[in-house]
């Protein structure tokens, strides 16, 4: 079997020793190449190469950001012939993040050592799963994408990772609650649409999962949808208020893992589309990296895209 290995070494928990372990551990195994990521898209350029040279599996060992990179590179964009699925490489993921959202969807332990000897014995007998994965502005998401208070908190913290700061689990949170209860940050409302239903208007941010959980606090799942999941599809998540009282009752409920419930709050966790629009620029979020400021947004999904190295799904 031909892997590529794909490693971040700029990602947030990943060090040279660690790199070279997984390396060395997989090369036992399989016949490996690896590929140090040395520039942003550069883990989209070789994901792609990585289908033109036909690897049987990517492995990539990084954050949720380099995830969804290889992940666009192999597939290319949504509005293009999109490849089939059974000809393009596996891919596997050794988390190397802060959050590893999407690793940890998948069932794939947060610590990189056990991780990787789940990943090996999972390539051992071939075991693959076929995921559903959402898309906007011609580029596909793993598992959420946010527009508001919550791609606010990925600019903050992506201007602090410039600065040389880590995205640890404590500074998100102390960064989102600064987000929703200091009265200088201010989110532009916007109007999201989904099939079937009046417009929701007032919007002061809303999120779109493809799976669930949407994040992690350490070993806590966050829950916005806990319906929405690989197999279906989209979640959305649209609240018309950031009071201090509502966004405590609503945040414990999504910490403690209920089902979350408000009247300021309109959720559904299988829709086939989403819109957003905002008469004013706002910042939008994708799988935890910080895209821009836009005005209009349209996501939508597509079904069994891409195969993973993961367990299968049991009925």
């Amino acid at each position: 079997m031909r892997v590529m290995l794909i490693t971040n070494p700029f990602a947030t928990f990943t060090t040279a020793e660690g790199r070279d372990a997984l390396a060395n551990t997989l090369s036992s195994r399989f016949i490996v190449d690896v590929e140090h990521t040395t520039h942003r898209g550069h883990a989209g350029e070789l994901g792609a190469r990585a289908v033109a040279e036909g690897y049987d599996a990517v492995v990539v060992h990084g954050g949720d950001g380099s995830v969804n990179e290889v992940a666009n590179g192999m597939l290319g964009a949504p509005s293009g012939d999109t490849p089939a699925r059974g000809t393009l490489p596996a891919l596997g993921v050794v988390p190397g993040g802060s959050a590893n959202v999407f690793a940890r969807a998948l069932n794939i332990s947060r610590d990189p050592l056990v991780a990787t000897a789940q990943l090996m014995a999972l390539l051992d007998t071939g075991a693959r799963r076929p995921i559903s994965l959402g898309h906007t502005l011609d580029r596909w998401f793993l598992f959420n994408a946010g527009m508001g208070m919550d791609a606010i908190v990925v600019r903050q913290m992506e201007e602090l990772r410039r600065k040389g700061r880590k995205a640890t689990a404590g500074r998100y949170l102390r960064m989102t609650l600064s987000a929703f209860f200091r009265p200088s940050v201010v989110a532009p409302t916007f109007t999201v649409e989904v099939p079937d239903h009046e417009p929701i208007d007032g919007v002061r941010f809303g999120f779109v999962s493809n799976t669930g959980p949407w994040t992690y606090f350490g070993t806590r799942p966050i829950h916005t949808n806990p319906g929405t999941d690989f197999e279906h599809g989209l979640g959305v998540f649209a609240a018309t208020s950031v009071s201090v009282p509502r966004s405590l009752v609503l945040g414990s409920t999504m910490v403690l893992g209920t089902n979350p419930r408000a009247s300021h709050l309109y959720r559904d966790d299988d829709v086939e589309w989403v819109r957003f629009h905002s008469d004013e620029q706002a910042d939008v979020q994708m799988d935890g990296d910080y895209l821009g400021e836009y005005t209009d947004l349209e996501f939508g999904y597509r079904r069994h895209v891409l195969d993973v190295v993961a367990d299968p799904v049991t009925s």
